[in-house]
């Protein structure tokens, strides 16, 4: 799929890694999906997806409860799911997906995030075409031939399976997600190194090293906002 997935998280929670930024953020999610539907993840499938990858991120079992328990209760706030779409430099493309109470801040904060790094906000559609809503989802421990023995086994129709590093990666239509995790659950295989329903791109670009500084301008930017949940872009870098 060229993406690299480990390497995209690394980074990630190198960046996180000293701020509670990305628990609050999983907080709002979890609230969100869980007030979409029941505060049961085995009845609601969105809030399984984002239960799930939240383990991945080692978000803290108070910070699970205590969302879940405010959708159960008098949380009355009403958050809005909007994507945005966008261009860094040398033919980057970049998308953001926000949870908001207050949609003229968050564009606000977006359109502002582009224009003062170097990139351009697009309109809706000039960019999420290049992408596909994809399930992606790793694990340690097996080698690529026990994994796609474990789809086989468990009738599981997957996009690729993939190499990388010490995990192997599994990438399914997100219908799928929870397909490919009782797979590897039926054979007591519970622990993922990624859980995800991602925006993969169809392509990727390599951006010339004077451009990259410009490029991580934008995304540190975006991913800075307290409204904005994932931001997803088509740069591969080289190893």
């Amino acid at each position: 799929m060229g993406r690299k997935w480990n390497n995209i998280k690394e980074k990630k929670a190198s960046k996180d890694a000293n701020t509670s930024r990305v628990y609050a953020k999983f907080g709002v999610e979890i609230y969100v999906a869980a007030k979409k539907g029941e505060p049961d993840p085995e009845a609601n499938r969105a809030l399984k997806v984002v239960l799930e990858r939240a383990k991945t991120y080692n978000v803290p079992k108070a910070i699970i409860d205590r969302a879940l328990e405010k959708a159960k209760g008098a949380g009355e706030e009403n958050y809005v799911e909007l994507r945005y779409e966008g261009f860094g430099p040398n033919g980057s493309m970049i998308i953001v997906d926000a949870l908001t109470n207050n949609v003229n801040r968050t564009a606000a904060d977006v359109r502002a995030a582009f224009n003062k790094n170097g990139g351009n906000m697009g309109v809706n559609g000039s960019v999420a075409y290049m992408f596909d809503s994809t399930a992606v989802i790793g694990i340690t421990g097996k080698s690529l031939d026990d994994v796609l023995e474990l789809m086989l086994d468990g009738d599981v129709d997957v996009r690729d399976v993939v190499e990388e590093d010490d995990a192997v990666i599994v990438y399914a239509d997100p219908e799928q997600f929870h397909a490919v995790q009782e797979a590897f659950k039926n054979a007591g295989i519970t622990d993922f190194s990624v859980a995800e329903i991602s925006m993969i791109p169809q392509t990727t670009v390599t951006l010339p090293e004077e451009s990259i500084p410009t490029f991580e301008k934008i995304i540190d930017a975006l991913e800075d906002l307290e409204d904005v949940q994932q931001v997803y872009h088509n740069v591969e870098y080289e190893e």
